[in-house]
């Protein structure tokens, strides 16, 4: 008994007992948000898509943005807990759970927006009975759905330890229907030298499983922009541009995340300046190749003069100017500013920078999609303006919102169930030390 009251899990404690006032006030919110994202998906299905700002000519708007963007940071949360994890970085083991979490959670809600921009959905099987090959769509669903699949089994195989902890340790007060299922998820794992070898092995081959898993995907979703003749989308150059971005918007939401759960947790002894230093390098290198990509694409598209190209810089710089400013200059320069000069490293000034970085790669995505399809390749017969440029309505507004509420109530939900820190390997130090005395 003794023991137990010495044992780090004893920290995580009102994590894992309880929630506060506060946290139900919380998670009223995000229901109430839900529940507004509901009653906007009824009223979408019953008045059809004239509800939204989409038309004949802008047939994508947010809810392919917010797909591309969810999308892009389960791949970037895949990507750099799966390279923390082969590489054993010294400083990864408290942050390396909410990259993981970060990973399903997104790639669970992205493609619901997809199904937000389809007309009929109950023809929605038809893409797998008729399912083309030669289509980049079916690719992309098929990657999707693999991907799922592979990072669910790399967050479990992390999970296991802890589960195993959690079930042998009386000091938490958890219902009994919860200390069950750690049983059974636990799988009879104790720990032993050669269950260790077998966890480790399986783990790293799932990491990097997941890595390359990442890497293809979000290729096959740039590809499905590129090899059409749209102008700003048929590059050579998305593919890698789409997998720099990704990873660019998800070491931004890390960081977020980061800031979050040590604030309402209080995990200033296991999450500190180190780490988001740690991250925040990550995020200005990032920052540097997204900046240099983003020169190229637009450097080549300017400077060539096609006609098409050159309506699409136009746009950008009268309509778009703005955004294309928060986007490609403010996005990359702040992170250079704020992480590269050493007296701004603060904790806070980091943050900051991450959610100006969250902004401006969701606007990134936005330039992408919306503009391009303001200035078609084959002129529209009818040009009237409210079908020729694209205003985002409540509906689609409501929808993004609800997108965002689910997932920070998933992150909640799953915070209640298991530590945010992977603390089997301080359980492990405290066992060790307790064989000593």
């Amino acid at each position: 008994m003794e023991n137990e009251q010495r044992s780090p899990l004893r920290e995580f404690a009102p994590q894992l007992e309880r929630t506060s006032i506060q946290g139900y006030a919380w998670i009223v919110f995000l229901l109430g948000v839900i529940g507004v994202g509901f009653y906007a998906f009824l009223t979408q299905v019953i008045d059809g898509h004239e509800v939204t700002g989409m038309r004949d000519n802008v047939v994508w708007g947010v809810y392919i943005v917010n797909f591309i963007f969810f999308m892009g940071v389960s791949y970037a949360g895949a990507l750099i807990s799966g390279t923390l994890h082969l590489f054993h970085t010294a400083w990864r083991k408290p942050i390396i759970r909410m990259a993981e979490l970060i990973t399903i959670i997104a790639l669970l809600i992205g493609p619901c927006f997809i199904l937000l921009c389809i007309g009929r959905l109950d023809k929605l099987y038809y893409l797998v009975i008729f399912g083309r090959i030669q289509s980049p769509i079916t690719w992309d669903v098929i990657a999707i759905s693999t991907d799922i699949f592979g990072c669910l089994i790399f967050l479990y195989l992390t999970m296991l330890r802890d589960l195993a902890a959690l079930r042998d340790y009386e000091i938490l007060q958890l219902p009994k229907w919860r200390k069950k299922l750690y049983k059974v998820l636990a799988l009879g794992y104790t720990g032993t030298p050669e269950q260790q070898f077998r966890l480790n092995r399986a783990t790293n081959i799932m990491a990097a499983m997941v890595i390359s898993i990442a890497i293809i995907v979000y290729s096959v979703l740039a590809w499905i922009f590129s090899v059409t003749l749209q102008p700003g989308w048929h590059s050579t150059i998305f593919g890698p541009y789409f997998v720099i971005a990704a990873v660019y918007s998800g070491s931004a939401v890390l960081i977020i995340a980061m800031w979050i759960f040590r604030k309402v947790y209080h995990l200033e002894n296991y999450i500190t300046q180190k780490h988001f230093v740690a991250v925040g390098i990550i995020m200005l290198v990032l920052a540097a190749f997204f900046g240099y990509f983003t020169f190229s694409d637009y450097l080549t598209k300017w400077y060539g003069s096609e006609k098409n190209d050159e309506l699409l810089i136009q746009l950008l710089f009268k309509e778009f100017y703005w955004p294309f400013i928060i986007s490609n200059y403010i996005g990359v320069l702040l992170p250079l500013l704020v992480v590269g000069i050493a007296k701004f490293r603060t904790i806070t000034n980091i943050t900051l920078t991450a959610i100006v970085v969250v902004i401006a790669l969701w606007l990134n995505r936005y330039l992408i999609v919306v503009p391009t399809l303001q200035s078609p390749y084959l002129p529209i017969q009818d040009s009237r303006p409210e079908w020729f440029h694209y205003s985002a309505t409540w509906v689609e507004w409501s929808l993004t919102a609800a997108g965002v509420a689910i997932f920070c109530l998933l992150f909640t939900i799953a915070s209640k169930f298991i530590p945010v820190v992977p603390v089997s390997g301080l359980v492990e130090e405290t066992k060790k030390e307790d064989v000593l005395i």
